[in-house]
């Protein structure tokens, strides 16, 4: 019966996007375009970089939504309850809701992503590892998911678990791959097409160059008239090609990647504001702590103290603080105690030569690598090999694009000896980001290039994840901040204020209003509006 109700909704789906063709309804007559570091990775089970979760917030839904402080509302769920325990979750899903293809969402697809997500392993499953989980279908429409212990900001993970069409999935699934009756669990066909009901769905994706959405007409949200009919993703951040874009109104909102230098030419365009908001995101200079030789923790404090921080904060990266370890400023678990390095040659040269690579460093090259796609980091890491050269470590600086970046840190064999990126919190907690950035769960993607892989850090994480109280919770998030900066497996530069050229003069974007800091979620298209007439008057 289900799959006869599912070819019938295929149908109705078909009929309807011809006749919207036939009337002209569909055309794009509010498009947004918008650039990206790519490639967008659309599986819910893989993606997990800022790009990919932009495509995935928009695509699909999750059980609950992130509001303006970034704290965890009904969505796909529309209420839960949990045991006194803390160990079973019950959630009662929102009838009426339809995936692209028509068909209903149920307790059954929930169950099938739930599995899926941990079988793979890949993405944001990290937040789902370390412990037994299961998902059991209870009726139609309540789901129960069972945890092995207790889990203080487990909602706020599921924010980060998007749910697919299992049918869908299922009859597109590869019989020869390595999941068993599963075959490849559907992650080919999952590469460059969707499965979700979200506010927005597939229309085009090239793998290569751009990833194309339309807005979904039977959202279960209402959606605003002026709110964009269609969204792309191009996947470029090249200085020249976004000026151009801009320039002749053809792109409506840039990265956030352009140099200063850029930005200073973009906001002298007519109709151009460069947007200016503060997220909970650190950029970091990622240390290799199982390759020499910045597997020697001397070594690696050596370069910390080295580091000139003030002109990487006053003359790069303006607008933006010093880092002081890995928790954000803005988030309210951060620890303002922590200590924090400045330049101190004595210092380094102190460390330096407690190191076992003292008196041998031209045998230990150094290799920096950074985003081809984003131009800004380039000047901090050039400012960074100088400061080595001040006391003997040979940096070699390296420009690689996002897409072999990220193949780069799937393993530690490739991991290059030091990565500069910058990592957002995936929720308004320190959990989220120690989860993200250092336990052992989550090495191979590419918000870690450390591969610290430490017992105790991730015991401790673990114990401070599974504590309910708050208070306690915080403090435990403390003493994992001293912790992890103790060991010094990365140089914190800046807590960043990001900076976004966009079209004022006709795109009503939210960035002045309060909005969800937590990662990706400056961009829910359907929270933007577009007004074409404008756009016309500003081209005559």
């Amino acid at each position: 019966m289900k799959k006869l109700m599912k070819f019938f909704w295929i149908g109705v789906f078909v009929i309807t996007i011809i006749l919207l063709n036939i009337n002209g309804i569909i055309a794009a007559e509010r498009p947004l375009r918008t650039n990206w570091t790519w490639p967008a990775r659309i599986d819910p089970a893989i993606g997990v970089d800022t790009t990919s979760t932009v495509a995935l917030i928009n695509l699909y839904d999750a059980l609950v939504f992130p509001d303006v402080n970034g704290d965890p509302q009904p969505h796909v769920a529309e209420s839960w309850k949990v045991s006194d325990d803390g160990l079973s979750w019950t959630f009662y899903i929102r009838k009426g809701i339809k995936f692209h293809d028509g068909s209903e969402l149920t307790a059954s697809d929930v169950k099938f992503s739930f599995d899926r997500l941990r079988t793979i392993g890949r993405g944001y499953a990290f937040f789902f590892l370390g412990q037994e989980m299961s998902a059991e279908v209870i009726d139609t429409f309540t789901v129960n998911i069972y945890l092995e212990r207790s889990s203080g900001p487990f909602l706020q993970t599921l924010m980060y678990f998007f749910i697919l069409n299992e049918d869908l999935v299922r009859a597109n699934i590869e019989k020869t791959g390595e999941y068993g009756e599963l075959g490849d669990y559907g992650k080919e066909y999952l590469v460059s097409h969707d499965a979700s009901s979200g506010p927005y769905m597939m229309k085009d994706f090239s793998m290569a160059t751009s990833l194309t959405m339309v807005v979904n007409p039977n959202y279960f949200l209402p959606i605003d008239p002026n709110s964009p009919d269609e969204f792309e993703m191009i996947g470029t951040t090249e200085a020249i090609t976004v000026r151009t874009l801009l320039a002749k109104r053809e792109l409506d909102i840039g990265d956030v990647y352009q140099a200063p230098e850029n930005l200073e030419t973009l906001k002298n365009i007519e109709g151009i504001e460069i947007a200016q908001f503060p997220v909970p995101a650190v950029w970091n200079l990622m240390m290799n702590t199982k390759k020499p030789p910045t597997d020697d923790i001397h070594f690696r404090k050596a370069m910390a103290w080295a580091t000139d921080y003030d002109t990487i904060v006053n003359y790069i990266w303006k607008g933006s603080i010093q880092a002081r370890g890995p928790i954000p400023h803005i988030l309210s678990s951060h620890d303002p105690t922590v200590f924090q390095y400045h330049r101190n040659l004595d210092k380094a040269m102190e460390e330096l030569k407690q190191s076992k690579y003292y008196g041998q460093l031209e045998k230990y090259p150094v290799e920096l690598h950074w985003c081809t796609e984003s131009a800004e980091e380039e000047k901090p890491a050039m400012v960074f090999m100088s400061n080595m050269a001040d006391i003997g470590i040979e940096v070699k600086v390296v420009s690689v694009p996002w897409m072999l970046l990220l193949k780069e840190e799937l393993s530690l064999e490739t991991s290059p000896t030091i990565i500069c990126a910058g990592s957002n919190s995936p929720y308004a907690e320190a959990g989220g980001m120690l989860e993200l950035r250092y336990s052992s769960k989550g090495v191979g993607n590419p918000n870690q290039n450390e591969w610290l892989q430490d017992p105790k850090f991730d015991a401790m994480l673990e114990d401070a994840l599974a504590t309910v109280d708050k208070d306690e919770r915080f403090a435990k998030y403390n003493k994992l901040q001293h912790y992890i900066v103790d060991l010094c497996p990365t140089i914190w530069l800046v807590d960043r204020i990001l900076c976004s050229p966009f079209q004022s003069s006709y795109v009503d974007w939210y960035v002045d209003e309060p909005f969800s800091p937590i990662k990706g979620h400056y961009m829910v298209v359907r929270n933007i509006k577009i007004y074409p007439e404008k756009k016309a008057a500003l081209l005559k």
